[in-house]
């Protein structure tokens, strides 16, 4: 029974000394690194932001003292192992972070330790650490560092698109990029351009979930058809039908003659989050 009670603890030889070394290093190295004291309201702001971030460095702290004991808690052990990776992640994407606001030089330090910019840290870290994807964790990345080294966009407009990169999926991104690359494009078109080869039929589920993105993004504000604006850059209406149309369809998911465009928002957003990164203080 006594062989039972002691199984939660491990005798730390020479391989699991070193492993907890690693574990630590990751956290200490790369999470508290050179530039962080430059910055250091940036780095905590984002610490604070992710829950399990204090139970790792306080478990660090704990496996620390119980190694020099030459005995270790086996579940502590593992819980941390399993988040090595994710604090790897993590003190890579702040280190990145970091090095690019020593590019945009000294004037971006008052923006980055600001209350405002601080507010858009934590919201915008508490996404990525709820992203599935590496690519939505990139576009937040790059709209937290372009939101830092520029002042064209404002804090709201940022703040918006925090809510669409957690909103949409990949495939919505698709579908802005099929936009953005190629003007007066239609429905169709889109499709081709995404998947290629020969179109579903119109009762299909991927035509119901092709028209489901195409609503969404036109609901969001992201794109619409264009439409005609006159000299004050005002929309002109459409000219209404004095006929019933003949047709006993309804338009197919894959329309061929309505062209469509980025809105404004649109546009900025994917100047902002899926373009390069903005390079030099405005």
């Amino acid at each position: 029974m006594a062989e039972d009670k002691d199984s939660s603890n491990l005798v730390v030889v020479g391989g699991e000394t070193q492993e907890i070394q690693t574990i630590k290093g990751c956290v200490l190295e790369q999470m508290l690194g050179n530039n962080a004291g430059k910055y250091s309201r940036f780095v905590l702001a984002i610490l604070s932001s992710i829950p399990w971030v204090g139970g790792v460095l306080s478990g660090v702290a704990g496996l620390t003292a119980e190694s020099e004991q030459k005995q270790v808690n086996q579940l502590m052990y593992l819980w941390l192992k399993e988040h090595q990776e994710k604090m790897s992640e993590l003190g890579t994407t702040i280190k990145e972070m970091l090095n690019r606001f020593d590019e945009f030089g000294e004037e971006i330090k008052e923006r980055v330790e600001s209350d405002e910019y601080l507010t858009l840290v934590r919201k915008t870290f508490r996404s990525w650490d709820k992203s599935d994807t590496k690519e939505k964790k990139e576009m937040l990345k790059k709209l937290l560092m372009n939101a830092g080294g520029t002042k064209l966009c404002s804090d709201d407009l940022v703040r918006l698109f925090i809510d669409w990169i957690d909103l949409y999926h990949e495939a919505h991104f698709s579908v802005i990029s099929a936009i953005y690359n190629n003007s007066s494009i239609t429905r169709g078109e889109i499709w081709d351009k995404i998947h290629g080869g020969e179109r579903p039929l119109e009762d299909s589920a991927e035509a119901d979930l092709f028209k489901y993105l195409i609503r969404e993004l036109s609901m969001g504000g992201v794109i619409r058809q264009e439409r005609e604006i006159n000299y004050n850059h005002q929309f002109v209406k459409v000219g209404s039908r004095s006929r019933k149309s003949s047709n006993s369809t309804l338009d197919s998911a894959f329309e061929d003659t309505k062209p469509y465009e980025l809105t404004e928002l649109g546009a900025q957003f994917v100047h902002y989050v899926l373009n390069d990164l903005v390079k030099r203080i405005e």
